[in-house]
Protein backbone atom coordinates (compact mmCIF):
# COMPACT_ATOMS: atom_id res chain seq x y z
CA UNK A 1 0.00 0.00 0.00
CA UNK A 2 1.41 3.49 -1.00
CA UNK A 3 0.63 6.03 2.01
CA UNK A 4 1.83 9.73 2.59
CA UNK A 5 2.72 10.78 5.98
CA UNK A 6 2.18 14.16 7.30
CA UNK A 7 1.83 15.88 10.24
CA UNK A 8 -1.40 18.31 11.06
CA UNK A 9 0.91 20.96 11.72
CA UNK A 10 1.99 20.40 7.96
CA UNK A 11 -1.69 19.82 7.10
CA UNK A 12 -3.91 21.62 9.41
CA UNK A 13 -6.72 21.50 6.97
CA UNK A 14 -7.26 17.69 7.46
CA UNK A 15 -7.89 17.59 11.73
CA UNK A 16 -11.15 16.62 11.06
CA UNK A 17 -10.95 13.72 8.80
CA UNK A 18 -7.54 12.56 11.47
CA UNK A 19 -10.27 13.13 14.28
CA UNK A 20 -13.08 11.19 13.01
CA UNK A 21 -11.07 8.17 11.28
CA UNK A 22 -12.95 5.42 12.15
CA UNK A 23 -11.10 3.28 15.03
CA UNK A 24 -12.36 -0.16 16.99
CA UNK A 25 -11.16 0.74 20.73
CA UNK A 26 -14.14 -0.52 23.13
CA UNK A 27 -16.38 1.91 24.25
CA UNK A 28 -15.25 1.60 28.07
CA UNK A 29 -11.41 2.60 26.89
CA UNK A 30 -12.68 5.76 25.49
CA UNK A 31 -13.93 6.85 29.40
CA UNK A 32 -11.05 7.37 31.39
CA UNK A 33 -11.85 11.23 32.53
CA UNK A 34 -8.18 11.97 32.15
CA UNK A 35 -7.70 10.91 28.49
CA UNK A 36 -11.32 12.95 27.89
CA UNK A 37 -9.96 15.71 28.97
CA UNK A 38 -6.45 15.74 27.16
CA UNK A 39 -6.20 13.53 24.22
CA UNK A 40 -8.41 15.81 21.75
CA UNK A 41 -6.46 18.76 22.41
CA UNK A 42 -3.01 17.37 20.99
CA UNK A 43 -4.52 17.72 17.40
CA UNK A 44 -5.07 21.76 18.07
CA UNK A 45 -2.53 22.14 20.59
CA UNK A 46 0.64 20.01 19.65
CA UNK A 47 -0.37 19.32 15.78
CA UNK A 48 3.29 18.65 15.51
CA UNK A 49 3.63 15.24 16.98
CA UNK A 50 -0.31 13.94 15.28
CA UNK A 51 1.24 12.25 12.39
CA UNK A 52 -1.63 10.50 9.55
CA UNK A 53 -1.00 8.53 6.94
CA UNK A 54 -3.21 8.57 3.40
CA UNK A 55 -3.98 5.85 1.06
CA UNK A 56 -3.95 6.00 -3.10
CA UNK A 57 -7.47 7.48 -2.88
CA UNK A 58 -6.30 10.07 -0.41
CA UNK A 59 -8.45 8.58 2.98
CA UNK A 60 -7.04 8.82 5.91
CA UNK A 61 -6.37 5.16 7.44
CA UNK A 62 -3.96 5.56 10.32
CA UNK A 63 -2.61 8.79 12.56
CA UNK A 64 -0.04 8.34 15.45
CA UNK A 65 -0.04 11.08 18.40
CA UNK A 66 2.69 11.77 20.61
CA UNK A 67 3.51 14.73 23.00
CA UNK A 68 6.65 16.16 24.48
CA UNK A 69 6.61 16.45 27.81
CA UNK A 70 9.89 16.98 30.63
CA UNK A 71 10.86 13.58 32.18
CA UNK A 72 13.91 14.94 33.60
CA UNK A 73 11.79 18.19 35.52
CA UNK A 74 12.09 18.37 39.46
CA UNK A 75 9.54 15.47 40.78
CA UNK A 76 9.92 13.27 37.90
CA UNK A 77 13.11 10.94 36.43
CA UNK A 78 10.98 7.92 36.24
CA UNK A 79 8.53 6.84 34.06
CA UNK A 80 5.30 6.97 35.92
CA UNK A 81 3.02 4.35 37.03
CA UNK A 82 0.14 6.15 36.33
CA UNK A 83 1.81 5.42 32.49
CA UNK A 84 -0.96 7.04 29.70
CA UNK A 85 -3.02 9.37 32.37
CA UNK A 86 0.43 11.32 34.02
CA UNK A 87 2.26 11.48 30.83
CA UNK A 88 -0.53 13.46 29.53
CA UNK A 89 -1.12 15.29 32.58
CA UNK A 90 2.30 16.14 32.53
CA UNK A 91 2.64 17.31 28.70
CA UNK A 92 -0.28 19.37 29.02
CA UNK A 93 1.50 20.69 32.13
CA UNK A 94 4.84 21.98 30.91
CA UNK A 95 3.13 23.22 27.58
CA UNK A 96 0.86 25.47 30.08
CA UNK A 97 3.90 26.57 31.88
CA UNK A 98 6.13 26.77 28.81
CA UNK A 99 8.20 23.99 30.44
CA UNK A 100 11.10 22.84 28.04
CA UNK A 101 10.70 19.10 26.93
CA UNK A 102 12.69 16.48 26.73
CA UNK A 103 11.31 13.59 25.72
CA UNK A 104 8.55 12.37 23.35
CA UNK A 105 5.81 10.04 24.59
CA UNK A 106 3.18 7.70 22.36
CA UNK A 107 -0.15 7.95 23.33
CA UNK A 108 -1.76 6.20 20.18
CA UNK A 109 -1.09 4.88 17.11
CA UNK A 110 -5.02 3.49 15.44
CA UNK A 111 -5.08 1.74 11.90
CA UNK A 112 -8.41 2.04 10.48
CA UNK A 113 -10.37 -0.86 10.48
CA UNK A 114 -10.39 -1.73 6.85
CA UNK A 115 -6.69 -2.08 6.54
CA UNK A 116 -5.21 -3.64 10.00
CA UNK A 117 -3.18 -6.21 9.42
CA UNK A 118 -1.53 -4.63 7.03
CA UNK A 119 1.57 -3.66 8.96
CA UNK A 120 0.60 0.12 9.28
CA UNK A 121 1.41 -0.20 13.00
CA UNK A 122 4.66 -0.57 12.63
CA UNK A 123 5.01 2.08 9.82
CA UNK A 124 3.22 4.97 12.07
CA UNK A 125 5.65 4.24 14.86
CA UNK A 126 8.44 4.38 12.81
CA UNK A 127 7.20 8.17 11.60
CA UNK A 128 6.46 8.61 14.94
CA UNK A 129 10.00 7.79 15.87
CA UNK A 130 11.76 9.92 13.03
CA UNK A 131 9.26 13.03 13.81
CA UNK A 132 10.36 13.27 17.18
CA UNK A 133 14.39 12.79 15.70
CA UNK A 134 13.48 16.01 13.64
CA UNK A 135 12.17 17.44 16.29
CA UNK A 136 15.72 17.23 18.18
CA UNK A 137 14.40 14.71 20.66
CA UNK A 138 16.77 11.37 21.44
CA UNK A 139 14.12 8.78 22.48
CA UNK A 140 10.85 8.27 22.81
CA UNK A 141 9.21 6.25 25.29
CA UNK A 142 5.92 4.50 24.94
CA UNK A 143 2.97 3.62 27.52
CA UNK A 144 2.28 0.60 25.13
CA UNK A 145 -1.06 -1.79 26.02
CA UNK A 146 -0.47 -4.99 24.84
CA UNK A 147 -3.00 -6.14 21.94
CA UNK A 148 -2.66 -10.01 23.08
CA UNK A 149 -3.15 -9.37 26.79
CA UNK A 150 -7.00 -9.31 26.76
CA UNK A 151 -7.06 -12.78 25.85
CA UNK A 152 -5.50 -13.71 29.67
CA UNK A 153 -6.75 -10.73 32.01
CA UNK A 154 -6.18 -12.99 34.72
CA UNK A 155 -1.97 -12.74 34.04
CA UNK A 156 -0.18 -10.56 35.82
CA UNK A 157 1.60 -7.79 33.78
CA UNK A 158 4.66 -8.31 35.47
CA UNK A 159 4.72 -12.00 34.09
CA UNK A 160 3.06 -11.20 30.97
CA UNK A 161 5.60 -8.24 29.85
CA UNK A 162 8.16 -10.18 30.61
CA UNK A 163 7.17 -13.06 28.03
CA UNK A 164 9.61 -13.94 25.04
CA UNK A 165 9.60 -16.29 22.33
CA UNK A 166 12.09 -18.62 21.20
CA UNK A 167 13.82 -16.04 19.37
CA UNK A 168 13.62 -13.44 22.20
CA UNK A 169 11.36 -10.78 21.13
CA UNK A 170 8.13 -10.24 23.03
CA UNK A 171 5.26 -12.92 23.21
CA UNK A 172 2.37 -9.67 22.92
CA UNK A 173 2.20 -8.59 19.40
CA UNK A 174 2.19 -4.68 20.06
CA UNK A 175 5.28 -5.25 22.21
CA UNK A 176 6.94 -6.87 19.32
CA UNK A 177 6.50 -4.51 16.95
CA UNK A 178 7.77 -1.96 19.27
CA UNK A 179 11.13 -4.45 20.08
CA UNK A 180 11.68 -4.91 16.98
CA UNK A 181 12.20 -1.23 16.04
CA UNK A 182 14.66 -0.49 18.90
CA UNK A 183 12.51 -0.78 21.56
CA UNK A 184 13.11 -2.04 25.05
CA UNK A 185 11.01 -2.61 28.30
CA UNK A 186 11.74 -0.14 30.71
CA UNK A 187 9.27 -0.74 33.54
CA UNK A 188 5.26 -1.43 34.07
CA UNK A 189 2.71 1.07 34.89
CA UNK A 190 0.25 -0.45 36.64
CA UNK A 191 -1.91 1.77 36.88
CA UNK A 192 -1.34 3.76 33.30
CA UNK A 193 -5.18 4.26 32.81
CA UNK A 194 -8.83 4.57 35.27
CA UNK A 195 -12.17 4.16 34.13
CA UNK A 196 -14.68 4.30 36.93
CA UNK A 197 -17.93 4.43 36.59
CA UNK A 198 -21.70 3.76 37.53
CA UNK A 199 -22.90 0.35 37.21
CA UNK A 200 -25.48 1.42 35.00
CA UNK A 201 -22.97 3.21 32.77
CA UNK A 202 -20.73 0.34 32.84
CA UNK A 203 -23.92 -1.96 31.51
CA UNK A 204 -24.10 1.00 28.96
CA UNK A 205 -20.84 0.34 27.87
CA UNK A 206 -19.88 -3.31 27.72
CA UNK A 207 -23.53 -4.85 27.36
CA UNK A 208 -23.26 -6.91 31.12
CA UNK A 209 -24.98 -7.21 34.25
CA UNK A 210 -22.89 -5.93 36.16
CA UNK A 211 -24.54 -6.86 39.04
CA UNK A 212 -22.42 -9.35 41.15
CA UNK A 213 -19.68 -8.02 43.54
CA UNK A 214 -16.27 -8.86 42.58
CA UNK A 215 -14.18 -9.02 39.37
CA UNK A 216 -15.84 -8.78 36.02
CA UNK A 217 -13.86 -10.25 33.06
CA UNK A 218 -15.35 -7.62 30.18
CA UNK A 219 -14.45 -8.00 26.53
CA UNK A 220 -11.29 -6.08 25.65
CA UNK A 221 -10.00 -5.22 28.85
CA UNK A 222 -6.61 -6.21 30.02
CA UNK A 223 -7.54 -7.07 33.00
CA UNK A 224 -10.88 -7.80 35.13
CA UNK A 225 -12.89 -4.64 36.40
CA UNK A 226 -14.28 -4.47 39.71
CA UNK A 227 -17.53 -4.60 40.28
CA UNK A 228 -19.28 -3.19 44.09
CA UNK A 229 -22.75 -3.69 43.47
CA UNK A 230 -24.16 -2.88 46.97
CA UNK A 231 -21.61 0.71 46.31
CA UNK A 232 -22.85 1.23 42.86
CA UNK A 233 -20.00 1.33 40.83
CA UNK A 234 -17.18 -0.07 38.77
CA UNK A 235 -13.42 0.57 37.89
CA UNK A 236 -11.08 -0.78 35.76
CA UNK A 237 -7.46 0.24 36.19
CA UNK A 238 -5.53 -0.53 33.34
CA UNK A 239 -1.69 -1.74 33.29
CA UNK A 240 0.42 -0.53 30.38
CA UNK A 241 4.41 -0.88 29.88
CA UNK A 242 6.97 1.35 29.25
CA UNK A 243 9.05 0.51 26.90
CA UNK A 244 11.93 2.98 25.63
CA UNK A 245 13.54 3.71 22.18
CA UNK A 246 16.64 5.21 22.05
CA UNK A 247 16.77 7.66 18.31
Amino acid sequence: MELKVSSLAERPEMVQPVVGMANNWPEFVTQDLVGDAHYGRIATDLPGYVLFAEDERGDVVAHAYSVPFALAAEDRGELPARGWDQVLVWAFEDLRRGVRPDTVSAIAIVVAPQVQGRGLSARMLSAMRDNARAHGFTEVVAPVRPSAKHLEPHTPIEEYAHRVRADGLPHDPWLRVHARAGATVERVAPASMTVSGSLEQWRGWTGLPFDTRGDVEVPGALVPVRCEPERGYAVYVEPNVWMRHRL
